[in-house]
């Protein structure tokens, strides 16, 4: 059944809200100080974030395509695989409901931002930075998760073997995202996602937190571009083997 542009764009915000609600909700839990799950490791991080691809691909795959990233939304347009002309509404909705999530976020965990000193532990519940403080070691890293995401994501969702149960398909994206934050996203969190750094890290600029530290908008640009390129090599080259 298709879905006008409004209901689409309206699964676009709340599936990229619940990615932002799952996935950062799961390293507040792991690197806040008094949560239940305070460092409970890596590996937390990495099936919350699994989750949090899954969940909303599970109920708005149907619906919206569940792109809640930009750079899928372009690496698609720019493919004749998506509209253009829906590009910048998806967009707005996933900004939109990666800022909502966040929000969403910290009010559940207000008592233990109070009680956290660490800025970087702060910082890492609203977006990533390079643990080597190294810009081109994070685009590098960066690019390679995002390009085995989006080439594994279109290859995943239209693979014959899933071509009759886009269900399991979509499960299939979850362990995907797993499997990259377990193996590649070590050094920088990892973002994989425009919308999943910007918006939270303008939250974090803005918001009244204590021990926050900076935001390091130095960086900033390293998860927005690396994808966005990723997205559109990834897609390509897939689209070029075998579409």
């Amino acid at each position: 059944m298709p879905y006008d542009l409004t209901t689409r764009i309206i699964s676009e915000i709340i599936g990229t809200a619940l990615l932002i609600i799952i996935g950062n909700g799961a390293v507040a839990n792991v690197e806040l100080k008094g949560t239940k799950g305070h460092n409970s490791g890596w590996i937390v991080i990495a099936f919350g974030y699994g989750f949090a691809v899954m969940m909303p691909a599970l109920i708005f795959g149907g619906i919206s395509g569940n792109h809640i990233n930009p750079a899928f939304t372009i690496g698609l347009a720019f493919n004749d695989m998506s509209p253009w002309s829906e590009v910048l509404p998806y967009i707005g909705a996933q900004l939109l409901g990666a800022l909502i999530g966040q929000l969403i976020v910290v009010a559940a965990f207000k008592p233990y931002y109070d009680k956290t000193k660490e800025a970087e532990r702060i910082l890492a519940t609203f977006s990533t930075n390079n643990n080597a403080n190294s810009k081109l070691n994070g685009f590098i890293n960066e690019f390679i998760g995002s390009f085995i995401l989006f080439f594994g994501a279109v290859g995943i969702t239209r693979a014959p073997f899933f071509a009759d149960n886009s269900g399991t398909a979509h499960l299939a994206l979850g362990f995907l995202v797993c499997a990259l934050v377990l193996c590649i996203g070590g050094s920088t969190g990892p973002a994989l996602n425009p919308a999943r750094d910007l918006m939270p890290r303008i939250l974090h600029s803005v918001l009244r937190l204590q021990n926050k530290g900076s935001s390091h908008w130095d960086y900033a640009w390293v998860p927005v571009v690396a994808p966005l390129l990723a997205g559109v090599v990834a897609i390509s080259l897939y689209h070029f083997l075998y579409l």
